[in-house]
């Protein structure tokens, strides 16, 4: 019954073990550029746990299915973008795949969204963990 409800997408949609539906880092609504269909759509967005989630709706439950994620240790870089895409409030989340635009209602909430992106991916840069691997005890 289990691999039946996966499959048609009922119970607990967790994605890397991310209860994604309560206590995110920030959340809120942004307008996402189509990855393939360049258009805007207003998504609402969740930032937990080293992901960004993204829905149509901002009622979010156990059973939601996330239209996309990105993983933050896959970032490389998140910047203001207006001058790029001509767009007030607009920013640019580039991966190791692709660049990706974002815009905001407000400059705050643009600058809350880079600043709160920036501290996830170093919290969850990958090569910061697997590099540190020094012997601080002996630092005199």
């Amino acid at each position: 019954m289990a691999m039946l409800n996966s499959l048609f997408g009922k119970g607990k949609q967790q994605v890397g073990d991310v209860e994604f539906w309560h206590g995110h880092e920030r959340a809120g609504w942004l307008m996402k550029q189509g990855e393939f269909i360049k258009s805007w759509r207003r998504r609402y967005f969740v930032l937990k746990q080293g992901k960004i989630f993204w829905f149509k709706s901002d009622v979010i439950t156990p059973d939601s299915v996330p239209r996309g994620v990105i993983e933050v240790n896959k970032c490389l870089s998140i910047k203001g973008a207006e001058d790029v895409i001509n767009k007030p409030f607009a920013f640019e989340i580039s991966t190791t795949e692709n660049s990706m635009y974002f815009v905001a209602d407000k400059d705050k909430e643009k600058e809350d969204w880079i600043n709160s992106i920036g501290r996830a991916i170093v919290r969850h840069s990958k090569s910061m963990l697997d590099n540190d691997q020094g012997d601080y005890t002996n630092s005199m």
